[in-house]
């Protein structure tokens, strides 16, 4: 997916909207693909980051041979070229670390608090990481967003059905936070790049893709790659869904905003992916609409939508600043 050099906050705080909600999706897919056979969660991951890398390896050349003869390929130089390459590489071994340790937390201490620690520590490392090594100061109100976003995660994934029951163990709390870890150095990673006009969002998130699926292929070869199902175009249209919408979509779009938007303000706005996964969890799959789940979801599009206004507010003072000079 091509997206323009010169995007606004506007837009990319747009981008991460919609990218939070698109991720929101694929948990509810993934559960209809594990409830139809036997795969496991490391070859889930290599076929969601493979059909995102062939999808948007399709895309990019369809957008290239749309453009044949208006004007030639350009050429980096080679110092430019092994930066980018750079980039593409530790993003991929990020983004592999991240979903990875992610997957391995929800085995070992299970989803509730797993997600807990994963999605609820990596705000709280993008913001110190931001602000050590990016100089991006949050503010006041920008702390209270942020507690309040974990307060709501806390809310909404432990005051569920299966929250009173969770177990917490310290093997998957430390898979969580080296998750969390992982996520944090990408988004900060992201932003730094997109400052210094690193390589584009199309070129990234392509190729971080394809360094994601090789590494991730060793391990999913012994897991098992294809599944044994009674239902393969169920899993099939399952596989092709998580790997266009949120992924090959959703991660274009991600790393295009996260390029823009401060990095504390990224990580808040992604916490949208819980939600939609408890907005789907009660309209399609029947679960109960409970307190905890109204009152989390309040919560943490009341800290995103502040957040949103806020990050607005200073690109528009940042221009006007900017104008005279």
């Amino acid at each position: 997916m091509p997206v323009a050099p010169g995007l606004s906050v506007g837009r990319g705080l747009l981008f991460l909207i919609v990218a939070g909600t698109a991720w929101g999706t694929a948990g509810a897919a993934a559960a209809l693909v594990f409830g139809a056979g036997d795969m496991g969660p490391i070859s889930l991951s290599f076929w969601r980051c493979a059909g995102g890398f062939v999808l948007l390896l399709a895309a990019r050349a369809a957008g290239r041979w749309g453009r044949r003869g208006r004007r030639g390929p350009g050429r980096a130089e080679p110092g430019a070229a092994a930066a980018r390459v750079r980039q593409v590489v530790v993003t991929g071994v990020a983004l592999a670390v991240f979903q990875t340790a992610y997957f391995a937390s929800v085995e070992a201490t299970g989803l509730a608090v797993g997600t807990v620690v994963t999605m609820g520590s990596g705000p709280v490392l993008i913001a110190l990481g931001a602000r050590l090594t990016l100089g991006e100061r949050l503010g006041g109100g920008g702390a209270v967003a942020v507690l309040g976003a974990l307060a709501g995660l806390v809310v909404l994934v432990l005051g569920g059905g299966d929250g009173a029951g969770a177990t917490v163990r310290p093997v998957g709390v430390a898979w969580g936070l080296l998750s969390a870890a992982a996520y944090a150095a990408m988004t900060l990673l992201t932003r730094r790049w997109g400052r210094a006009g690193g390589a584009g969002a199309s070129d990234t998130t392509v190729w971080a893709f394809a360094v994601v699926s090789l590494l991730l292929l060793p391990l999913a070869s012994v897991e098992g790659l294809l599944p044994h199902t009674a239902e393969p175009l169920r899993v099939g249209a399952c596989l092709l869904y998580i790997a266009a919408v949120p992924t090959a979509v959703a991660y274009a779009l991600y790393f295009a905003g996260a390029a823009v938007v401060r990095a504390a303000t990224v990580s808040v706005i992604m916490l949208l992916e819980p939600v939609g996964a408890a907005v789907i969890a009660v309209v399609l799959l029947g679960e109960t609409l409970t307190a905890a789940t109204v009152a989390g979801t309040a919560l943490m599009l009341a800290a995103v939508t502040g957040l949103g206004v806020a990050e607005t507010r200073s690109a528009v003072a940042a221009r006007r600043g900017a104008a005279p000079a």
